[in-house]
């Protein structure tokens, strides 16, 4: 008879294969076995009428991060970590940022020991390529990937981030001979800047006319243009933060084609609206993310893009500036929706959010919340099969939810270190009462039982999109072998 450490009794045991009332014991950090019935290990949970699920995998986050207009996040390892905990997560995958001049290999290196020292989850992160020189090229990412920093974010648009399409294309390159899986943010910079510069040049300067700025249209048509460039290599491709009816069509109809094409989104483009921003003052500011919040319409095409499975993630995006000078607000109530810090806070909420206003509803299933949450994830970022999943051999990273427990969101009551969130006085139904990472109980009924610095750093295997046998046209493998092993200054 194996002597389990932990037991968890009589739940109702959901993955995203599978819905069954039983008993979960481990061992070692470790699942040992899942069975309709299990003898009662050193310690036991009883979890009738609870939801028993995998740990929450927030792929999607900014944590200790500079932005490119020089603000710090609100939220460092140690906080960050914290609040996602308390939100039914197990593991974060926040980005180390590169800006320009920088080292990419300086800038992993650092964020790495920082995680190392603070977070009480365990991790990974994604790196942000804005300055793809020949070292970053030739040395820094393709040493990274091998160590298991799988995945890596580009973007399109913010003058000191942005890559041109050429640029594009050496990092798409990259990925595709090392094994990685670039991100993107698609947005055309050009039809922002445009708008905006007209705008401002009309005295309209107020928080609302940020979502004006960043047209649907400049989103629709950066996912085509990133969809397209991908196909030049045949590289799988991730766009994140969808918030359009358009940016979810290009995807569908690419991926209708066989392309291997994924995309993601996050509660604030299933639950804000442009409407939100255009209130008196500066208030807007607390809505101000990029993309912006859209329209019931392209609501209504993400909940449906969720539900057929053509945005296979759900993030929080979690952007965390505080209300400030030091954040949101850089000229005080004289701040013009161009110096706004560009970002909402999520993390805690990401779970519970996305539980009352999709499965409560009826939107969506169990083991759909369970994929959108963790599962899909792990598959995509290569953390899978020791995260996102209830099997044995994986990491006992256990979310026991009370799917009654109703909570209203206030700033006061949630972990992070922003001081607001944009979902003040929302109330939302079912919530994490127990979240377990590798056997461990972690947060029990409110309490924090995790140590600063325990979390482990997850080194990463091939993505899930790499991993499937895919043939590539002659032109590709053409394209894919003169692309030269040393790029030149």
């Amino acid at each position: 008879m194996t002597d389990f450490d932990l037991t968890l009794h009589n739940g109702r045991i959901v993955t995203a294969e599978a819905d069954f009332i039983g008993d979960i014991g481990i061992v070692d950090g470790a699942i040992a076995a899942v069975s309709a019935k299990l003898p009662a290990g050193r310690r036991a949970i009883d979890a009738t009428g609870r939801l028993v699920m995998p740990g929450g995998i927030d792929s999607h986050c900014h944590v200790e991060q500079l932005s490119s207009m020089g603000v710090l996040c609100a939220d460092d390892w140690h906080s960050a970590s914290i609040s996602a905990a308390y939100g039914g997560n197990t593991t974060i995958v926040p980005f180390a940022a590169q800006h320009r001049g920088q080292s990419l290999r300086q800038v992993a290196d650092a964020y790495a020991a920082s995680a190392a020292e603070k977070s009480v989850i365990d991790y990974s992160y994604h790196l942000i390529v804005s300055d793809p020189t020949p070292d970053t090229l030739n040395r820094d990412l393709p040493e990274l990937i091998r160590a298991g920093i799988t995945s890596f974010k580009v973007f399109m648009t913010y003058d000191k981030l942005k890559l041109d399409d050429r640029q594009l294309l050496d990092v798409f390159a990259i990925a595709a001979r090392e094994g990685a899986l670039p991100m993107v943010h698609a947005e055309n910079n050009d039809v922002i800047s445009w708008i905006a510069r007209h705008l401002l040049a009309a005295g309209h300067k107020a928080p609302k006319y940020h979502a004006v700025s960043h047209d649907p249209i400049a989103e629709s048509e950066a996912t085509q243009r990133a969809i397209s460039l991908a196909a030049v290599l045949e590289v799988p491709v991730l766009i994140v933060h969808v918030s359009t009816q358009g940016g979810a069509q290009a995807i569908h109809a690419a991926q209708t084609l066989g392309a291997p094409v994924y995309g993601e989104t996050c509660p604030h483009y299933l639950l804000l609206t442009a409407e939100d921003i255009d209130i008196p003052g500066v208030e807007g500011a607390k809505f101000c993310c990029s993309p912006p919040p859209r329209d019931p319409v392209s609501q209504q095409a993400l909940w449906q893009s969720l539900d057929s499975g053509t945005l296979a993630l759900l993030s929080s995006d979690h952007a965390p500036y505080r209300y400030d000078e030091s954040g949101k607000l850089p000229a005080g109530d004289a701040t013009t929706f161009k110096q706004i810090a560009n970002g909402l806070p999520g993390l805690e909420v990401r779970m519970p959010l996305l539980f009352s206003e999709g499965v409560r509803s009826g939107r969506l299933s169990l083991q759909q919340f369970v994929a959108l949450t963790s599962t899909n994830h792990a598959r995509m970022y290569g953390l899978h099969p020791k995260k996102g999943t209830l099997s044995v051999g994986a990491d006992a990273d256990i979310a026991v939810w009370d799917p009654e427990k109703t909570v209203t969101l206030r700033a006061a009551g949630l972990h992070d270190a922003v001081g607001y969130t944009p979902y003040e006085g929302r109330q939302v139904t079912g919530w994490p009462t127990t979240v377990i990472s590798r056997g461990e109980v972690i947060v029990d009924d409110g309490v924090l039982r995790a140590e600063r610095g325990r979390g482990r750093f997850i080194a990463r295997g091939l993505p899930a999109p790499l991993q499937k046998t895919r043939e590539i046209s002659p032109r590709a493998a053409l394209l894919r072998k003169i692309f030269p092993a040393v790029i030149e200054p």
